[in-house]
């Protein structure tokens, strides 16, 4: 892949990519769809599929994430892919391998709350594939928006020639983000899921009639959204500014809201901007 990507770029070429651990959806089809408008027709786009272990806990749903190359394949063929790289974890990770990647300031709270090493390991693996595909610029989406911004991140400080593009979150048509955890639900538990853009929605409609609220407010308002669902526990609320992901305690529209919440042993999350 490394040889390929070099030779592409001796020649002028345009790398659009996207990394993803597979079981693909519309969701990802449409940041596939955002890479090759960027890099136009005569560009590359390269999709990765690699279940990357050094993101997920000790408790973690690594050995039940959902996996199916075949359909992966002819879904990247369909949105006209140009290659994908599908790695094995002998191929990224040698056992002798001792460093990681580790971002400091973004990478506290909401995600990093449950799930502390997650980031180190999203950092690490993006770091090697970047190294390894050679892209002028990478697709994520923003249904990871705390994702998104340690990447940026990660480019910035350490002065990798890639740009950063952001695609819009898709959702079901009752607004539960998609995710290829929601494969997980059940019956019952997928009729409550959307209750996470729900309780993004009573957020928005209370901010709408007055100029501002605080965190505490808006907090009790997705806990009692939640605690009506019998199978919806929730992990964490938070309220923050965008552009540091700091936690904001007078919200107004211009600040953004995450939300995880556990069906079970799944664990969803979404986001959005309160304007």
């Amino acid at each position: 892949m490394q040889k390929k990507a070099l030779s592409l770029r001796a020649e002028g070429q345009q790398i659009a990519f996207v990394p993803t651990m597979g079981y693909l959806h519309e969701g990802h089809l449409s940041l596939i769809q955002k890479a090759r408008k960027s890099v136009g027709p005569d560009g590359v786009v390269v999709v990765s599929i690699f279940v990357n272990p050094t993101q997920f806990g000790p408790n973690e749903d690594f050995a039940a994430y959902p996996r199916d190359e075949k359909r992966d394949l002819g879904l990247c063929r369909e949105k006209a892919a140009n290659i994908v790289f599908i790695p094995s974890r002998e191929d990224m990770y040698d056992d002798a391998a001792s460093i990681i990647v580790k971002e400091t300031e973004l990478s506290s709270g909401m995600e990093a709350s449950t799930r502390p090493t997650h980031f180190e390991g999203v950092t690490t693996v993006v770091s090697k594939l970047f190294n390894i595909v050679q892209p002028t610029s990478a697709v994520f989406g923003q249904k990871d928006f705390q994702q998104a911004a340690i990447i940026q991140r990660l480019v910035k400080d350490l002065n990798m020639p890639v740009k950063i593009l952001v695609a819009p979150t898709l959702r079901e048509k009752d607004g539960l983000a998609m995710s290829s955890r929601n494969a997980y639900l059940t019956e019952k538990q997928r009729a409550q899921a959307d209750v996470l853009w729900r309780s993004i929605k009573a957020v928005k409609a209370h901010l709408k009639s007055r100029a501002h609220s605080n965190s505490r407010t808006l907090t009790r308002i997705v806990t009692d959204l939640i605690d009506k669902q019998s199978e919806a526990r929730l992990d964490y609320v938070s309220f923050f500014d965008p552009e540091t992901l700091k936690p904001a305690g007078c919200i107004t529209s211009r600040h953004h809201m995450a939300l995880a919440v556990f069906f079970g042993k799944t664990r969803l999350i979404d986001n959005a901007r309160l304007r």
